[in-house]
């Protein structure tokens, strides 16, 4: 029985998760939950899953809820409420499901408890990656991908000599907007940008996928979890999301993991590993499929792509920076306080005043973060 930690229980990933758990009860338990405010479908997820702990994000929501919980579960908020969640309870694994650089200290106060990572949060390493995986190297921690991407790489590895291997690619559907031409763009809406054509996410990442930022943060995300150099990391658009990442090696061969898009296929992977258990999903046909279709990466399409290479290969803070310069972008793109092409303007707009510093601490990373965010707001 493998006992988890969840945060951000009441998003995409996050509920998907739980659908793998109450599928497999005889593999899973819940041991704790965290959420953001939507106290209505954490009380189900209470109900259901009786975690022993849960959080909230704000001290009112955990007034209220500290009301209609069954006696004996814990309530907790806010920052210090995440940590608990992560790091508090006898969970052997957490599953980092929360969007946005939030997700960074409680994923650290995890390892140090010696809990495994199921990691769906990308910014995560984006921001922090020295410091996590070498954090996670000391203390045996494994670090397991969630992104259906990363994982795919992940498999695709699976017993295969790491010196021998060429270079991986990620595939990209595009987004939202992968059949419009640049001049189309200005003036697509909130509404049009949320239309994932194959994937069910939730908003921020939608809009980093039309963007092609969910891309970059893969690729830095990459970077780290393989230990390889940007140039034998490629993204390749992929419009149907079948192939969802492939590896290429010395002679030439290529390993690839396809499925249909399901989320809970690499989330179950993550906490089965290394062994595989039944999921009631639909099975990949080729043959009702016909055919697959690949196109090379235009980064002049995609600036917010080419950004995030050079931001990965600077290194240091610039991570960081392009990545809490976009959490504020999207989301006052979402407010409509800002056009879709805005949001390049303004990541293109603050790395370009930014002076990365190298090998930051966590301080260090913290100032860079809180720095972005005051530019992109103004």
């Amino acid at each position: 029985m493998k006992k988890i930690a969840l945060l951000g229980s009441t998003g995409s990933i996050g509920t998907q998760t739980l659908q793998v758990v109450a599928e497999h009860p005889e593999h899973f338990q819940i041991e704790a939950l965290a959420a953001g405010n939507n106290i209505t479908l954490l009380l189900e997820q209470i109900q259901q899953f009786k975690p022993s702990k849960v959080s909230v994000a704000t001290k009112e929501a955990a007034e209220v809820l500290k009301t209609q919980v069954p006696s004996g579960v814990q309530v907790f908020f806010g920052d210090e409420g995440l940590i608990e969640i992560a790091a508090g309870t006898n969970a052997d694994t957490v599953v980092t499901a929360v969007t946005g650089s939030m997700g960074l200290p409680a994923t650290l106060a995890a390892i140090d408890e010696g809990k495994h990572i199921a990691l769906a949060n990308k910014e995560t390493l984006v921001t922090a990656g020295h410091i996590v995986m070498r954090r996670a190297q000391a203390k045996g921690v494994s670090i397991l991908p969630v992104d259906s991407e990363h994982s795919a790489i992940f498999q695709c590895l699976n017993g295969e000599p790491k010196d021998r291997l060429s270079s991986i690619t990620l595939t990209a559907s595009g987004g939202s907007f992968r059949h419009l031409k640049r001049e189309q763009l200005s003036q697509v809406t909130v509404e049009d940008a949320l239309k994932h054509p194959n994937w069910s996410m939730g908003a921020k990442i939608t809009i980093d996928s039309a963007t092609m930022v969910n891309k970059g943060l893969e690729v830095i995300e990459a970077h780290w979890l393989f230990g390889l150099s940007y140039d034998e990391i490629n993204v390749l658009l992929h419009p149907e999301s079948i192939i969802h990442s492939f590896v290429e090696f010395e002679d030439t061969s290529i390993i690839a993991q396809l499925g249909n898009p399901d989320m809970r296929v690499p989330i179950q992977y993550a906490l089965t590993y290394p062994d595989r258990i039944s999921l009631k999903s639909n099975r990949l046909s080729l043959a009702q499929i016909g055919k697959l279709n690949f196109q090379e990466m235009d980064f002049d399409r995609f600036p917010c792509l080419r950004m995030a290479y050079e931001c990965g290969r600077i290194g240091g803070t610039a991570p960081t920076v392009f990545n809490a310069a976009n959490e504020v972008a999207v989301a006052r793109f979402l407010n409509r306080e800002i056009s879709f092409l805005q949001i390049e303007d303004t990541l293109e707009k603050v790395m370009q005043q930014h002076t990365a510093i190298a090998d930051p601490d966590l301080d260090t990373i913290r100032e860079a973060d809180l720095w972005a965010r005051k530019i992109s707001a103004q």
